[in-house]
């Protein structure tokens, strides 16, 4: 992560949580008219496209008042995705039993890409039980470049599921008692 996005992050952090939202990942791309792509979603792991428009709505004035970043940008808000980057080390833990694939800063055993199913973390270690291995591979996630939830048939599965729950929850909560 850079400075910069460093900056970003320390600066939306609260007001993405004030939300009822967690953040997920704060990334700078382009050049001649940079992104600044926030993604964020719910603690269930869902997120509507209202919620991203709502969260572009409350951290737009944040981010004009401090403007962090010199010249024009655009300002992405979006969802992980179903095949969704893992971040941070709770996102190993959260979607264990899963299919992902893991690139590390340096060479394990001659290679640097690993594919495998989540096994949760140990301490500072992710857990993957590797394509082909017998062991448990234990990566420190200092080590990981980039992770990524492989998409599966039984990722997109849980995914449309947990969308209908939140949809369920959500509806519920609009239709209060009326006296």
């Amino acid at each position: 992560m850079s400075v910069l996005e460093e900056r970003i992050e320390k600066l939306v952090a609260p007001a993405i949580a004030a939300a009822g939202f967690d953040l997920v990942r704060v990334k700078m791309t382009g050049k001649e008219t940079p992104t600044l792509q926030i993604m964020a979603e719910r603690p269930d792991h869902t997120m509507s496209a209202e919620d991203c428009a709502k969260l572009s709505r409350t951290l737009s004035p944040i981010l004009e008042e401090a403007d962090p970043i010199a010249g024009a940008y655009r300002l992405e808000v979006s969802s992980p995705g179903i095949d969704r980057p893992l971040v941070r080390l709770q996102d190993y833990h959260d979607w264990q039993g899963y299919e992902a694939k893991i690139e590390i800063d340096r060479m394990i055993e001659g290679r640097k890409k690993f594919k495998g199913v989540l096994a949760g973390v140990d301490g500072d270690n992710v857990c993957l039980d590797v394509e082909g291995e017998e062991e448990t591979a234990l990566i420190p996630f200092s080590f990981i470049q980039a992770g990524k939830l492989v998409l599966t048939d039984e990722l997109i599965r849980e995914s449309l599921k947990a969308a209908k729950d939140a949809l369920k929850e959500n509806s519920n909560d609009c239709h209060g008692d009326m006296q």
